[in-house]
């Protein structure tokens, strides 16, 4: 890998999500040299992901370009390549361009998608944990409609039209109304030709309420919000076989074409890496986000299994943690190599929330609940604001306002045709 020898210590990040994406823009470029690795050129907003696959916004207003968030990192080396291997001996990471030499090495390679062992399943249904698979997802939901048009058999034509939804956490809840908007708004105009009131979507969940990690008041409006959109909520039901129709439950079997599987993930981690390192599939790190016993290694975001006193069976995989990680081992390498005091990691904990459709959303705040309209104006804000860059900003919030106010979405291109495998 081309990359030049400088008299300053490397510092190697695997993966541009939020946690090596905001590690890279705060380590100080007079102390290091970093050198960031992943297989795309962008960043992807994870959380607005379902409204790319559901038409609400264009794919790029949540994806930024990496070069340009870190164009003014002069000493930041950014390479599109394939981690193949960690060599921890050597301190070599092997790619596919070749090899490269780190002084300290940050794995933020994140999640994917968990099926469970499911490999039927793993086939037949549709993730949706990157930018290229909400475009097929979004591309499969636009076929489905166009073949249900000229379908003669009642069976077959509902088929395309239902959705199953398999996981009852943010992802399903969001998606699900998302999916609820466009059978009320903008599916009957679009094809006039069919009976849209047949249309139903399911959302499956083996637990026993909606957004398990979230308040009891949160899951109950969550799943009140949903029935009043006229979405079939299955509570501690597990799927146990799909052959790309047929769904067969523990409860009920459904015919469905579209089999959107949002039930888990799974850490995602380079080979090379110790046994003694590994739980419970993630990277256990100490109280300063460092593999146990290594002072050059670290793992932070999805990938990394960090224990305290209020999480001591591990944070979640939550954005705003990863988010969290990458600031403070940026600061963190640097008061090291100034030899400064350093402290272990605290997470600060600023609520979670989830939208189920127009004007509805809940909100959890530490101790302060609240849902409704106001839950919905707050997620939005936030979410927002979130979002890397201005542009990104302008072009999101312009969406939504015109869906607002229009009943109406501008993204419903078939731009690339998806064939399931």
């Amino acid at each position: 890998m081309n990359i030049p020898d400088l008299d300053v210590p490397r510092v190697v990040i695997i993966g541009g999500g939020f946690a090596g994406l905001n590690l890279a823009r705060q380590l100080d470029d007079g102390l290091f040299q970093t050198v960031l690795i992943d297989s795309n050129n962008y960043h992807t907003f994870q959380p607005l992901l379902y409204q790319v696959a559901t038409a609400e916004v264009e794919p790029d207003s949540i994806a930024y370009p990496l070069r340009k968030i870190l164009k003014n990192k002069k000493r930041t080396h950014i390479r599109m390549a394939e981690v193949t291997s960690i060599q921890m001996n050597s301190k070599e990471v092997k790619t596919n361009l070749g090899p490269i030499h780190y002084d300290c090495l940050v794995i933020a390679t994140g999640a994917s998608t968990n099926f469970f062992g499911n490999e039927e399943i793993e086939l037949k249904a549709m993730p949706m944990k990157s930018l290229t698979q909400s475009l097929d997802l979004r591309s499969l939901i636009l076929q489905n409609f166009e073949a249900a048009l000229n379908e003669k058999d009642l069976e077959a034509r509902d088929s395309f039209m239902n959705f199953v939804i398999v996981g009852g956490g943010p992802t399903g809840v969001e998606l699900a109304g998302a999916l609820a908007e466009l059978k009320k708004s903008i599916l009957p105009k679009d094809y006039p030709d069919l009976d849209i009131r047949r249309m139903q979507i399911h959302v499956i969940e083996a637990g026993h309420q909606l957004l398990g990690p979230m308040s009891h008041g949160a899951s109950e409006n969550a799943l009140k919000y949903l029935k009043g959109f006229g979405v079939n909520v299955w509570l501690n039901t597990r799927v146990l076989h799909y052959n790309g129709q047929h769904i067969q439950t523990e409860k009920q079997d459904i015919l469905s074409y579209n089999l959107i599987w949002a039930a888990g993930v799974k850490a995602q981690h380079p080979k090379g890496i110790d046994a003694n390192h590994i739980e419970k599939g993630r990277l256990l790190v100490d109280s300063y986000c460092f593999l146990q016993d290594r002072d050059d290694v670290a793992a932070i975001g999805d990938v990394a299994l960090f224990r305290d006193e209020h999480w001591p069976d591990g944070m979640p995989m939550l954005g705003s943690i990863a988010r969290q990680q990458g600031r403070f081992l940026a600061r963190h390498l640097s008061r090291k190599v100034r030899g400064k005091k350093v402290e272990a990691f605290k997470y600060r904990n600023l609520g979670t929330m989830a939208t189920i459709g127009r004007n509805k959303a809940v909100v959890d705040m530490g101790r302060i609940h609240f849902s409704g309209w106001f839950a919905w104006v707050t997620w939005l804000f936030v979410h927002l604001m979130l979002l890397v860059d201005f542009r990104n900003r302008v072009v999101v919030f312009v969406n939504w306002i015109w869906n607002y106010l229009f009943f109406d979405r501008g993204t419903r291109l078939i731009v690339r045709r998806y064939k399931r495998k």
